[in-house]
């Protein structure tokens, strides 16, 4: 598997089929038992760890909501740069605006529980804020209603801008916008290639995408 500059790829396959894996190898929280990841032909165990995490922005499927403010919850610091966090709520399409509002009620009495879409756009913002080259989103949108997952699908390119982007998603109608898509069975890339191929290739994928057609009408 080759990435190149703000190219745009699609994991897909089922449940335990090594998606997620492969995330968390190239985030180095796994260390690979054989094979390398390479940056820019380097190994990237070769790189410090801070510099490698300031080259990626990631969005898990489980994150955290801090008590804290909005702006400090999307810009992970307390001296936050307000213009880019406003940008990155801007493009994630936050009803919430106001900076200096506390969330949770922790610490403050008056903080804001937010809803679970809410906090997932939250964790999205939080990526776009950080403005690394290389973005990873392991199901961003699993909370969201179908409005805003769709808001968020369309806006995908404006959202990620220039940058490499990796996600990862169930729902296969959400994958059409990336450049390409690899197909994970077992640990392993059985198929590759844009929707429009994959839905006519016999295998996993056009399997994967028939048992969900019917919610694509």
């Amino acid at each position: 598997m080759r990435l190149s500059d703000r190219e745009r790829v699609a994991l897909v396959g089922r449940n335990g089929s090594g998606k997620s894996t492969l995330i968390k190898l190239i985030c180095r929280l796994y260390e690979p038992s054989e094979g390398r990841i390479l940056l820019d032909g380097v190994d990237i165990r070769e790189i410090s760890r801070e510099a490698y995490m300031d080259f990626l922005s990631v969005v898990f499927q489980d994150y955290q909501i801090f008590a804290a403010t909005l702006g400090e919850n999307i810009a992970m610091k307390s001296d936050a740069d307000k213009g880019r966090v406003e940008e990155a709520i801007g493009k994630i399409g936050l009803k919430l605006t106001e900076q200096d509002m506390p969330l949770r009620r922790d610490l403050e009495a008056d903080g804001v529980e937010v809803s679970g879409g809410e906090a997932q756009k939250i964790a999205i913002a939080r990526a776009v804020c950080k403005d690394a080259p290389f973005v990873l989103l392991d199901e961003p949108t699993a909370a969201l209603d179908p409005l805003s997952e769709y808001e968020i699908y369309t806006s995908f390119d404006r959202i990620v801008g220039s940058k490499t982007a990796i996600y990862i998603s169930h729902r296969l109608a959400s994958c059409r916008f990336c450049e390409d898509i690899l197909v994970f069975d077992r640990g392993k890339v059985v198929q590759h290639g844009t929707h429009e191929e994959l839905e006519k290739q016999e295998g996993l994928y056009r399997e994967l995408w028939n048992a969900q057609a019917q919610y694509y009408a």
